[in-house]
């Protein structure tokens, strides 16, 4: 049990046992891909596999943090904490009690010691899940009470948003910590990234003899690299150029006839994907609530087109992943998380998930790639202590 793993790690470092051991999930998006810094919908579910922190609180603003997948000891005063330091992983943990007090929470250093089993840089949000576990733990352990109600926790989550804006400098939208702190087993997790309101969506795709295949492309991931900061600055042109908000007021009515008030065309493509991919959650929701499966695969090819095409954040094993699934029998395939690598997912009958996986594993070795991990994921619990 990975709980005891970190606790073991924690004791083994720090020579002392943690006040508690706390998990948190990674993420797989549904649909509603970049949408979330649109102001728009999403529809996340948290995954079986979690990062989990023994955490120790302090009397003092020290923060020591160690990870099973790390090397050493990283320790930082809360005073020192800021825009990049400390740098890498560390960051992320870090960045939370600094961001507590930043949100008037009293709070001081802790002793952290990690091990992630969110898979690292498959576009799962392991980042997330590490903010979440700190997060859960230092609310109990200093009495803040943000995990009590669905308003604390989402409330916990800006703080987790907050953190890795600024200290790890990841310029992410809020869906990650929300699916992270605030989604149920069994159910996917609407977030309305205008009000920040949720809902919760029934996703038993067992009791329908479906499974959710998660196609890790272990092709290079990462956020910080300036690709999502364009993109999100190119969507913040569009909503300025057409004079509203966000991309979330704009209808999908005559849609290429309100973006043809757009400078370029590289700004038409950008809108045009978040208006489409935000109805697509829309009727995704629909089609999930009438137990209508054809036509969630049918969104899913939907999304990834558009992504691969007008917002341009896939790669060929991406393509390569979601082409393969659906010539093995899935009812429909996507890449999802913020793209440029990472994973793909496929709504896949639950008898057809070793011959989709085959396939899929057969594609990669026939283009040179590198060799693809999948599995299957359910929809399951949010951040919690352990022990």
């Amino acid at each position: 049990m990975s709980a005891d793993a970190a606790a073991d790690l924690f004791r083994s470092t720090f020579d002392a046992r943690p006040d508690g051991v706390w998990s948190a999930p990674g993420r797989v998006n549904l649909i509603g891909e970049h949408t979330d810094y649109n102001s728009g919908l999403c529809l996340p579910i948290a995954l079986p596999q979690r990062t989990f922190a023994a955490v120790r609180r302090r009397d003092d603003d020290l923060v020591r943090v160690v990870s099973a997948q790390g090397d050493g000891v990283v320790e930082v005063t809360l005073e020192d904490v800021g825009a990049g330091h400390p740098a890498g992983w560390a960051a992320y943990v870090a960045g939370v009690p600094w961001a507590l007090r930043r949100a008037g929470h009293t709070v001081g250093g802790l002793d952290v010691a990690v091990d992630g089993r969110v898979p690292l840089g498959a576009g799962l949000s392991s980042s997330a899940a590490l903010e979440c576990a700190v997060a859960a733990g230092a609310s109990d352990l200093h009495d803040l009470g943000l995990l009590d109600t669905a308003s604390d926790r989402a409330a916990l989550a800006a703080v987790c948003v907050e953190a890795e804006n600024t200290v790890a400098q990841a310029p992410t939208g809020g869906m990650d910590q929300s699916a992270a702190l605030l989604a149920e087993a069994g159910r996917a997790l609407l977030l309305d990234c205008r009000d920040h309101g949720t809902t919760q969506v029934p996703f038993d795709l067992s009791a329908h003899d479906l499974a959710l295949l998660v196609m890790d492309t272990r092709a290079e991931h990462a956020l910080v690299d300036g690709q999502y900061a364009e993109r999100r600055e190119s969507c913040e042109q569009a909503a300025r150029e057409l004079g509203v908000t966000s991309l979330r007021e704009v209808a999908v009515d005559d849609l290429d006839g309100q973006l043809a008030a757009l400078s370029t065309d590289l700004l038409r493509h950008r809108a045009r994907h978040i208006v489409t991919e935000i109805e697509r959650v829309r009727q995704t929701v629909q089609a999930l609530r009438h137990n209508d499966f054809r036509t969630v695969g049918d969104l899913f090819v939907e999304s990834h087109a558009s992504m691969r095409d007008d917002f341009e954040i896939s790669v060929a094993e991406l393509d390569t992943a979601v082409e393969a699934a659906l010539a093995a029998g899935a009812l429909g395939a996507r890449m999802t998380g913020g793209g440029f690598g990472g994973s793909a997912i496929a709504l896949v009958p639950a008898n057809r998930t070793e011959a989709a996986t085959e396939a899929v594993e057969a594609a990669f070795a026939a283009r040179g790639f590198s060799a693809p991990d999948c599995f299957v994921v359910t929809a399951s619990a949010s951040a919690h202590r352990d022990r």
